[in-house]
């Protein structure tokens, strides 16, 4: 039993990476991320692809050349037939082709708030790493000179030899721990890596510290959320794009005139002759009638969905808000007055054993508990910047 309580005083993650030259800053690493993500760049291309749009839609239908000859007279006959389209069928593509450019952007924008979102788990994922791993090297060190001070107290036989096992037993386990923990390390900066758009077995260290961050009046992040919310805003530039589709087929509604023009040749009253003519389409079996109507049924569906979104993320907010309070409190209780606390208890256990005033198994049941509020204090720090994530991604805008 003995032994299980000294493992679990010194079972913590070990193997911090190597210092790095230049460590990140949470800003620096937004900016990376939002140079070199390949997510984010491929989401950009988006843009364009629909800025080439607009150049489509403002094309103008191509003539028609037509060349005919027959036994009949005319023999031959060129004509020359030019589309002209009415209703202003062509400015309305060109507003729609416009209209989705405006939702490529708002589309892209809203991914670069996703981004941002992944970057900060990311981020303070590899904080909670490293700093998990420099306090579990600060519990080995404790461990060693724990071991030490049984070895000795072995010696002058005032130990017996089972105590002398049992922390030695720990300390073997502590060491294969240990290499579990580094590969957790370097998951988590591979995972960043990967987000800032560096090879995942890059060296990155970053400088953070979890209690990083405010959290935002709520009354104000609520309103920025129904202003500035990435998905209110694509679905509003969804829904004007849409209005603009519905005035398109609306337009479709009149008829093209096709204008013609043309030379005959080789007629028996006259060699040279000419030919002039226009053509309509007749609505006889429809007038674009049931593409209207999926038309506006489509523009109702999403303003419905707008105001949907819109009470959601009112609740999503408020949920997001409520537990980045909570947990940005939680931490700082655990920064304030619960680690400085354990610090001295720490010290004090150790030295009571050394002294021969308590025994191993109070030495080991307090650094326990030490070992336990500290590892809570960085779960408790993780949770609360997971949390500003969250509140951050219902928001839909980077926080202040």
């Amino acid at each position: 039993m003995r032994a299980v309580c000294l493992a679990a005083m010194v079972a913590v993650v070990l193997g911090a990476p190597a210092a790095h030259a230049d460590p990140l800053s949470l800003e620096d690493a937004f900016k990376l991320a939002e140079s070199g993500s390949p997510a984010l760049t491929a989401a950009r291309l988006e843009v364009p692809v629909a800025q080439a749009g607009v150049g489509v839609a403002r094309q103008i239908p191509n003539p028609e050349l037509a060349f005919e000859e027959t036994r009949e007279t005319p023999r031959d006959a060129l004509s020359f037939t030019f589309p002209l389209e009415t209703g202003g069928k062509r400015g309305r593509r060109v507003d729609v082709a416009g209209a989705a450019v405006a939702t490529s952007q708002a589309t892209l924008a809203r991914a670069g708030i996703e981004l941002r979102a992944k970057v900060r788990r990311a981020f303070y994922g590899l904080c909670a790493a490293d700093r998990s791993a420099k306090e579990a090297a600060a519990l080995a060190e404790l461990a060693a000179r724990s071991r030490t001070a049984v070895q000795e107290r072995f010696d002058a036989g005032d130990a017996p030899k089972l105590e002398l096992l049992q922390v030695q037993l720990a300390a073997t386990q502590t060491e294969s721990e240990a290499d579990a923990a580094r590969a957790l390390v370097g998951s988590r900066r591979a995972e960043l890596n990967v987000l800032l758009g560096r090879a995942p077995e890059a060296a990155t260290t970053v400088n953070g510290d979890l209690g990083d961050g405010t959290v935002p009046d709520l009354s104000d992040v609520s309103a920025r959320a129904l202003r500035e919310s990435g998905d209110v805003v694509v679905l509003e530039r969804q829904v004007e794009e849409q209005t603009q589709r519905v005035k398109l087929v609306q337009a479709e509604r009149w008829p093209d005139l096709g204008l013609m023009a043309g030379v005959t040749h080789r007629d028996p009253d006259f060699d040279w002759g000419w030919r002039a003519g226009i053509s309509l389409t007749l609505p006889l079996f429809h007038n674009h009638g049931a593409e209207i109507q999926v038309q506006e049924a489509t523009l109702t569906q999403l303003t419905a969905e707008r105001s949907a979104r819109e009470a959601a993320i009112r609740g999503e907010v408020r949920a997001a808000w409520e537990l980045a309070d909570a947990r940005g409190r939680q931490y700082a209780s655990y920064r304030d007055r619960i680690l400085p606390a354990a610090a001295e208890v720490e010290s004090m256990a150790e030295e009571s054993y050394r002294s021969g005033e308590t025994g191993l198994m109070a030495m080991v049941q307090s650094i326990t508990a030490v070992r336990d509020a500290r590892s809570r204090a960085i779960e408790a720090g993780l949770a609360f910047q997971e949390a500003l994530a969250d509140l951050e991604q219902a928001t839909g805008a980077p926080l202040p």
